[in-house]
């Protein structure tokens, strides 16, 4: 089927495509039990599920989905005339499944704390993206394990890659300076996570320069820090395990009191 064959190639080239199925039908539908419609990110869409006001609310709720990655099973009555004229009155349920792209972690400083995620991240299967400003550690020699090696200023990321609801951020940088020029910029990302390594003085002076730049508190709020769970680690590769157990938790929606173990 051309649907099949559309869905594998978005899958193959890393874009997130959702695909709406009608899974069961009662009364009379525009399309029987099977219909299948792809929806791209950008709205796009392939195929139909019967198209008006039904079909209008299923691309809302898969592009809901290709943010949230979450599947849904939607139920509607096509019995509201005022709604859509072209109505036939029976029931429609459809299925809803995102298909992302490979979930990526961006480390950002590639010194012994960075390079430790690097490494454990590609373990886990992540796509890796190494960022740090410094040409001579951004680079597979110094940080093995990484797909992408970007060097550049933190505040350039979003304008070098995609970073969306797929993309998890660790900043592992070596000073307040540079972490208070590259966040606001990474605050206007779709990035579930952005987690800060550093102690409470440092966060301290960090959010005060993010406070002077004119940033919401609501937006600061978005920094997990300190990064990673409490399991008094000490070393990097201990503080690498701390941080990719956060991640984890947080795609397997699990919950930041999670620290407290």
């Amino acid at each position: 089927m051309e649907i099949f064959e559309s869905l594998n190639q978005a899958v193959e080239a890393g874009k997130p495509v959702a695909l709406c199925t009608v899974v069961n039908t009662r009364g009379a539908v525009p399309r029987h039990a099977g219909s299948k419609m792809l929806v791209f990110a950008d709205g796009l869409t392939e195929g139909t599920v019967g198209g008006g006001e039904i079909e209008n609310l299923a691309i809302e709720e898969a592009l809901q989905s290709l943010k949230d990655a979450k599947t849904r099973f939607l139920n509607y009555d096509m019995i509201d005339i005022e709604t859509d004229p072209g109505v036939c009155g029976g029931t429609v349920t459809l299925f809803i499944e995102p298909y992302l792209r490979k979930p990526t972690v961006v480390v950002v400083g590639a010194g012994h704390v960075g390079q430790a995620v690097v490494y454990l991240a590609s373990w886990l299967g992540f796509r890796v993206v190494v960022n740090d400003d410094r040409e001579d550690l951004c680079r597979p020699e110094v940080a093995p394990g990484g797909d992408l090696y970007m060097p550049v200023p933190m505040q350039a990321l979003p304008n070098e890659m995609e970073i969306d609801s797929q993309t998890y951020l660790v900043l592992v940088t070596r000073g307040v300076d540079i972490d208070a020029a590259g966040i606001p910029a990474l605050l206007e990302t779709q990035a579930p996570y952005i987690g800060l390594i550093g102690s409470k003085r440092r966060w301290a002076h960090t959010r005060e320069k993010l406070v002077e730049a004119g940033l919401p508190e609501a937006e600061i709020d978005r920094i997990k820090t300190p990064i990673g769970f409490e399991i008094n680690a000490e070393t990097p590769n201990e503080i690498a395990v701390s941080i990719m157990a956060e991640i984890i938790a947080l795609r397997n929606e699990g919950k930041r009191h999670y620290r407290k173990i």
